[in-house]
C-alpha cells in the first residue's frame, strides 16, 4: 500500500474523553456521572441541563486534558501506522474554554506518544482546512469552510453507530484498520 497522510484525532480517538470526564466527576462530586446512555456526539447533549455548568468547568479545569487515560489500544495503533510508513498526524481541536486544553494537549501527546510526536500535531478548529487522505475521528459529521480533501473514517463510539455509511474503526479490533498495514 503507498503511503498515506493519516490524521488521527485526539479525544474520543486516542485520549478516551469520556473515561476522563466520567473519572473526574466521581472525584470531585463523589457520585457518577449523571449520565444514562450516550447518543450524541457532544457530552453536554446527554445530560440534563442542570448539569451543565459543572461539566463545562470540569472540561476547562487545569489538569482535565492533561490526565485523560489513553483509548485502549490507540496508542500502540498510532506507532504501528507510522511505523508501517504513513504520515500520521494528530489533528485536534481545543475547546473554546481553551486555556489550558491546548498546552495540555501538547503535554498528553509528548507523555504518551514521546516527544518526537509534537512536531505531529495540527491543532485547528475546523479540519476541513487540513490536507490529508484519511481522517479518523469520532465524530459523526465534521463540516466547516471547505470540502475536506480526506476521507472521513469513523472511530467507533455508541453516540456515531447511526453512521453507517462511514469506514469504522476500532484500536481494539485491528481488521477494521489492517488494510493500513498492509
Amino acid at each position: 500500500m503507498a503511503s498515506k497522510l493519516i490524521l488521527l484525532d485526539q479525544d474520543g480517538v486516542l485520549a478516551d474523553f469520556e473515561q476522563g470526564v466520567r473519572q473526574l466527576w466521581q472525584q470531585t462530586y463523589q457520585q457518577p456521572l449523571p449520565l444514562a446512555e450516550r447518543r450524541h456526539f457532544y457530552l453536554r447533549d446527554d445530560m440534563a441541563l442542570q448539569f451543565h455548568h459543572q461539566l463545562d468547568e470540569l472540561y476547562s479545569s487545569k489538569g482535565f486534558f492533561a490526565s485523560l487515560p489513553p483509548m485502549l489500544d490507540g496508542i500502540a495503533a498510532a506507532k504501528r501506522l507510522l511505523e508501517a510508513g504513513h504520515d500520521v498526524r494528530i489533528c485536534t481541536s481545543p475547546i473554546q474554554a481553551y486555556h489550558y486544553c491546548v498546552s495540555e494537549k501538547f503535554d498528553w501527546i509528548g507523555r504518551h506518544l514521546g516527544e518526537e510526536w509534537l512536531q505531529r500535531i495540527i491543532l485547528t478548529k475546523d479540519k476541513t482546512w487540513v490536507r490529508g487522505d484519511i481522517l479518523i475521528d469520532d465524530k459523526p459529521q465534521i463540516s466547516g469552510s471547505l470540502i475536506p480533501q480526506w476521507q472521513h473514517w469513523i472511530y467507533d463510539q455508541p453516540y456515531n453507530r447511526d453512521q453507517t455509511k462511514l469506514k469504522r474503526v476500532n484500536w481494539s479490533l485491528p481488521e477494521t484498520w489492517s488494510e493500513l498495514l498492509q
